[in-house]
């Protein structure tokens, strides 16, 4: 595909939305179906800017990952060399302490779920998730302000659309599955060990 002809208007509008976040088909039905349709045209066109789109027809979700190989063969006319990588388009995100083990813990939360075979969606309340991750953070005397650094956490969480409020309850939230791509295979292999060594490093803070 040549990406500087004309698109149809879909494969616009779908690729508008992966620039601004990740595309959910729950959200947008209409969006995901016509990535589906088209999503051909939509790798294509993301290739040429050193993108890969990411998409999980199983769990309803797609988001746009930087190519991750650092230098691209040129063809042989061009005697084979090598060109630089493309500038990087996806920022990558520093994740802090607390940050990155409450994405670990909410993974884990899906695992369970999805070993039950019940429900498909995983629903906890802010207490919970105050109560899971304090087990995690060292002791201190003021309570409060524990409290109030973990609702600034899950503030995170909800802009990077790991967690989504549930509407007329915002004091409960939906663990998105999209968490899944962050905390990948290689994370899950070992993760019991990976929250003692949250613990352990919890402890090193107290």
């Amino acid at each position: 595909m040549n990406p500087s002809m004309n698109l149809p208007r879909p494969v616009s509008l779908v690729l508008i939305a992966l620039c601004q976040g990740v595309l959910y088909g729950d959200k947008s039905p209409e969006l995901w179906r016509d990535l589906l349709t088209y999503q051909a045209s939509v790798h294509d066109y993301f290739a040429v800017l050193g993108l890969q789109v990411r998409i999980d027809e199983t769990e309803g979700y797609a988001f746009l990952q930087q190519q991750s190989v650092e230098t691209e063969e040129i063809s042989a006319e061009d005697n084979a060399a090598e060109r630089p990588a493309l500038p990087r388009l996806v920022q990558r995100r520093q994740l802090s302490y607390p940050v990155s083990l409450l994405c670990v813990l909410l993974r884990k939360k899906l695992i369970e779920q999805d070993a039950t075979g019940g429900a498909t969606r995983v629903i906890l309340s802010r207490a919970q998730i105050i109560d899971m991750l304090r087990v995690f953070l060292p002791e201190t005397s003021n309570e409060a302000k524990t409290v109030e650094q973990i609702d600034s956490h899950l503030r995170k969480l909800i802009d990077y659309g790991f967690l989504r409020r549930l509407k007329g309850d915002e004091e409960r939230y939906e663990v998105r599955r999209i968490i899944k791509a962050l905390v990948d295979a290689d994370w899950l292999a070992d993760l019991n060990q990976k929250l003692e060594a949250y613990r352990s490093h919890a402890d090193t803070l107290a």
